[in-house]
């Protein structure tokens, strides 16, 4: 399972959205994040998910990278299916049919809708947040944070504006590394006897413990490491720092800006007219 996540890696190409300023790029994702939740019905929701399919297709990054994380996060759509298909209700609108199962447990024609409407949302969001980081790099990641929060200068936030960008990329740059570390440790554990599959949920929550700690210690000792490496090579912030890339608005960004708004625009309109 740990094998499948491949969120926070970077694919190299040298497609559209790899050549896109890592500053927009954000921008949009954040703006999609945004309509993914305003979107109030299907129709508008299927108009950004076309949006974000077109993305993947002129990314050129193999489909099989976006499956995996898919796989990844089955319980959580599963969990969320169930929890929208049993325990929701609208009471504003009377369903036209309903099917009850055992328990008192009652399947609706709405309640089947909102569990595929919201495991639908977590598939966008997972989708568009895996092709940022599929195309941007750590690096660019870092430069596009830091530009956009510098406004924040203005109000004596400058050293905090680099730290909180530099944080957040460390943060991604590590995810791939802390799950091949994990998977490691597991596969030792394993060799030792370590019984990791079976027994009830209570049973599997203890076997975690003799990898958590591990990986605990690992992950500290790689902090320090990072830390210490980072005061060899003198690094003290955001202060006189000079970029090598300078980022650069191109037809490419501006094309994209164009196409998300009407998007959008349409997305609202979708909103008032069903």
């Amino acid at each position: 399972m740990l094998n499948d996540i491949t969120f926070g890696q970077y694919y190299a190409n040298n497609s559209f959205v790899h050549k896109m300023d890592p500053r927009a790029k954000l921008l949009i994702l954040v703006t999609i994040i945004v309509f993914i939740f305003l979107a109030q019905n299907a129709v508008a929701l299927s108009l950004i998910a076309l949006l974000i399919f077109c993305g993947v297709f002129f990314s050129k990054v193999p489909l099989k990278m976006y499956l995996k994380n898919l796989k990844a996060i089955l319980p959580i759509l599963i969990f969320t299916l169930l929890i929208n298909l049993f325990f929701t209700s609208n009471v504003n609108t009377q369903p036209s049919w309903s099917f009850e199962l055992f328990l008192g447990l009652t399947i609706t024609n709405l309640s089947l809708y909102r569990a595929f409407y919201m495991a639908a949302r977590i598939l966008l969001l997972i989708i568009i947040s895996a092709e940022l980081t599929y195309t941007t790099t750590p690096n660019d990641l870092t430069d596009a944070i830091e530009n956009l929060l510098s406004p924040l200068k203005f109000i004596g936030l400058k050293n905090v504006v680099h730290t909180l960008a530099m944080m957040m990329t460390i943060a991604l740059r590590f995810i791939p590394t802390l799950i091949e570390e994990t998977q490691k440790i597991m596969n030792a554990q394993k060799a030792r006897g370590a019984d990791l599959e079976s027994g009830n949920l209570i049973e599997r929550i203890k076997a975690l413990i003799p990898i958590l700690i591990p990986l605990l210690i690992s992950s500290v000792r790689r902090a320090y490491e990072l830390a210490e490496a980072m005061e060899c090579r003198c690094y003290n912030g955001g202060e006189g720092k000079k970029r090598m890339k300078q980022l650069k608005y191109s037809t490419n960004d501006y094309t994209a800006f164009f196409i998300v708004f009407l998007v959008c625009a349409t997305t609202i309109a979708v909103n008032f007219i069903l």
